[in-house]
């Protein structure tokens, strides 16, 4: 029997109106309504920023944690118990400012989790500082001066931290960055969505109308095969992704720049080393029995003692 579940809170969504958070939560909502995710195995993860509200907004577990810290928050979540479907939603400040070298991290380990970037080129909730996906010499509203670094390439960072599954998608653009989730959800391995979002109260610059005239969908190139078939495919397709991230200005790309299932999971890296992980895990492992350990200490120390290093000083 197929269960249908309510993923929309009651809460006041307390965006500025015409904001494109907006269009990313509803496409997380229908994104989980056709999945039909378990509210109950499903979390988001959020940071602070405009976007780490979506976590009040979406009838799943949801950890509004601190600046820069969704991913570890996420890993955590995700190793403790491995059934659950993980989310992180941050800001383009939060996972790349603070947050860049947990960012790097996840691509790296190849954790199943998913990161869906919001990014608007802004710190919108203190009021439109220049963030780090911010070009140089670019001037928002709320900049007394051009913008005086570069700009950290999302799409390109994320190729070379190792991240599995590379997407890049648009807030109003509903249906297309919706099946973007769902895909990024299935996928097994880090998963990484750019999401391109106007931010109406302090990016003047890459608005709504900006984007209008500059996107165009990769999948609308019949030659275009971002998916590794076969692992030898992989520098290829790799190199072609970096390529196409460089592409910024009168055109824009969004859809999927690289898929490579091929890459071990970070669990499945575990699994090999850890007794018994994933099948008993911490959400699931019973450490105590009528108030006593279940493992003596000579038992604890059969079952590690690969790991324990014994240091005279």
């Amino acid at each position: 029997m197929e269960h249908r579940y309510e993923y929309k809170t009651s809460l006041w969504v307390d965006w500025c109106p015409g904001c494109g958070n907006f269009g990313i939560l509803t496409a997380v909502v229908k994104a989980f309504e056709e999945l039909g995710l378990d509210p109950s195995k499903t979390v988001i993860v959020s940071g602070i920023g405009c976007s780490g509200k979506i976590a009040h907004f979406v009838n799943v577990n949801g950890v509004h944690t601190l600046h820069g810290r969704a991913i570890p928050f996420a890993m955590g979540i995700k190793l403790a118990n491995p059934e659950l479907t993980v989310v992180v939603h941050g800001g383009d400040g939060d996972l790349l400012g603070i947050g860049a070298g947990h960012f790097v991290a996840l691509g790296r380990r190849n954790l199943d989790i998913v990161v869906i970037m919001h990014n608007n080129g802004v710190y919108g909730l203190t009021k439109g500082q220049a963030s780090p996906t911010l070009p140089l010499g670019v001037k928002t509203k709320a900049l007394a001066k051009p913008n005086i670094q570069q700009a950290v390439n999302p799409i390109l960072l994320a190729l070379a931290s190792g991240y599995t599954f590379v997407a890049r998608g648009y807030a109003f653009e509903g249906t297309h960055l919706k099946n973007l989730i769902k895909m990024a959800i299935k996928h097994r391995g880090a998963a990484f969505i750019d999401v391109l979002q106007p931010c109406v109260t302090f990016n003047d610059v890459f608005t709504a109308e900006f984007y209008r005239k500059t996107i165009y969908k990769l999948d609308e190139d019949p030659s275009w095969d971002p998916v590794v078939r076969k692992p030898e495919e992989a520098r290829e397709k790799l190199l072609n992704a970096i390529e196409r991230s460089l592409e910024w200005g009168d055109r824009i790309p969004i859809g999927i720049f690289y898929v490579n299932e091929y890459v071990s999971t970070f669990e499945e890296r575990l699994s090999k080393r850890l007794y018994r992980y994933p099948d008993t895990n911490p959400s699931n492992a019973v450490i105590e029995m009528n108030g006593k350990p279940i493992l003596s200490q000579q038992e604890f120390e059969e079952i590690f003692k690969d790991y324990i290093v014994n240091v005279e000083i």
